[in-house]
């Protein structure tokens, strides 16, 4: 009895360290995600390029956010497309842009398995992945059109890259309709919410 004890004692002690040594990391991080957002705001308000008019810069006080939630940080495995293809993003406007297919990210969400597709601006000048998405959660709690992700550009021949869906943001025509934006391709229609980003 008493040895069974000790081994419960044991792994509890284990258990609590564990999760003491992953809170500080997420504080950090959520204090970074808090600064993001908190600058963003910001440059809704007084930035020229904010996507408000000035009536409503002047009753703007915060875009809407889920709170950060690690589990929708998510380690994405890349199958990258050594020669990508050119196809055309509709726009929310009667038109198309050109996008460059970079790639196809496999990731879970919970239990269930995803994927979505990974684009770049066809002009080459862009240093970002563009990654337009919609969810379960449009058109309810989120934006109807869809939302966005960047990410880095990595490194040739990297296999994984990091999604974070609390990061995910809302297109300009959220705001404004004399915005045209890119409206997410069918293959990145996600069939679970993503309960994260603005």
């Amino acid at each position: 009895m008493i040895k069974k004890v000790a081994i419960f004692a044991a792994l509890l002690g284990i258990v609590l360290y564990t999760l003491n040594g992953i809170r500080p990391m997420f504080s950090v991080y959520a204090a970074q995600l808090n600064k993001a957002r908190s600058e963003k705001n910001r440059a809704f308000r007084q930035s020229p390029d904010s996507p408000l008019a000035a009536s409503q810069k002047a009753v703007f006080d915060s875009l809407r956010y889920y709170p950060a939630d690690a589990a929708f940080e998510v380690a994405a495995a890349v199958t990258h497309a050594p020669n990508p293809d050119t196809l055309l993003i509709q726009m929310s406007a009667n038109r198309a842009e050109k996008y460059l297919r970079w790639g196809q990210a496999q990731f879970k969400i919970g239990n269930q398995s995803q994927q979505l597709g990974i684009y770049l601006k066809a002009d080459g000048r862009d240093s970002t992945l563009f990654i337009p998405f919609t969810d379960r959660t449009n058109g309810h709690e989120t934006y109807g059109g869809g939302r966005y992700l960047d990410a880095p550009l990595p490194a040739p021949n990297t296999p994984a890259i990091t999604l974070d869906f609390n990061r995910a943001y809302n297109p300009y025509c959220a705001y404004n309709n004399a915005y045209s934006c890119p409206v997410p391709p069918a293959e990145n229609r996600l069939q679970v919410a993503i309960p994260a980003g603005e």
